[in-house]
This record gives C-alpha cells, sequence and structure tokens, in this order.
C-alpha cells in the first residue's frame, strides 16, 4: 500500500502543473518544468543506487558455488541425526509419562477400593450402634 501511494504521489508531481499561492509563497515564483524534471532525475538516480543496493545483498545472500552437493549431504546428514537423537529423547519422554500415569492409575484405584473399604466398616459400625 506504501508504494502503491508513492506512485500516486509521483504521478500527480509528473502530471500537475505547479500553481502559486497568494500571500504563501514567499520567493513568489513557481518552479519551472526543467527544475521539476532535474529533481526526477535526482530521485530516480537515488531509487536506481538504492535497487543496486538492494540486488547486492541478495546475490550476496545466495548460496555460493562452494556450496556443493557434498555439503549440503553432509549438512542434511546432521540435521537427521539431530532429528533422531530429538526423537528418541521424545520416545523415553513419552514412555516415562505412561509408566508415570499406570503409576497414578494404580494409586486411585487402591484410593478407591480403601475409601469403599471406610464406607462399608463405618456403615457397618453405624448400623451396630442404631441396634443397641
Amino acid at each position: 500500500q506504501a508504494e502503491t501511494l508513492c506512485n500516486s504521489i509521483g504521478i500527480l508531481f509528473q502530471t500537475a502543473s505547479p500553481a502559486s499561492f497568494p500571500g504563501f509563497d514567499k520567493s513568489g515564483k513557481t518552479p519551472s518544468r526543467n527544475e521539476n524534471q532535474e529533481d526526477h532525475k535526482r530521485m530516480f538516480a537515488t531509487l536506481i543506487a538504492q535497487n543496486a543496493k538492494d540486488i547486492d545483498t541478495l546475490i550476496e545472500s545466495l548460496p555460493s558455488e562452494d556450496s556443493s552437493a557434498e555439503v549440503q549431504t553432509a549438512s542434511m546428514q546432521v540435521l537427521e541425526e539431530e532429528g533422531e537423537a530429538a526423537a528418541a529423547r521424545l520416545r523415553l519422554g513419552i514412555d516415562r509419562g505412561e509408566g508415570l500415569l499406570e503409576e497414578i492409575n494404580r494409586a486411585m484405584s487402591d484410593i478407591a477400593t480403601t475409601q469403599l473399604a471406610i464406607n462399608r466398616i463405618t456403615s457397618a459400625a453405624q448400623g451396630d450402634l442404631i441396634k443397641i
């Protein structure tokens, strides 16, 4: 959107004729067509230089010719080994988590069984008290 705005302003500068505003223009003259063209030339020269710098930066960021298939293969192998090591650590973590979950389930089952036994004992004791 900023580029479109800049282009629109550029078109306005290119096609609009200079106008003077009474009481506003201190010099009393409007820039000539030649002055506008010189400004455009300077602006375009600056833009071309900036684009050239951007292109150089992009070219420098491209992989060099020294980056052969062997270097890329070695890099991929290192990444694959790191991925396998991470997968092994993940498997160990999952196995440990599943073991802990089984322990928790056994403990919960023991707690539930104990609570039921306590409730039966309490109910039986209350029943004996009522009969007395």
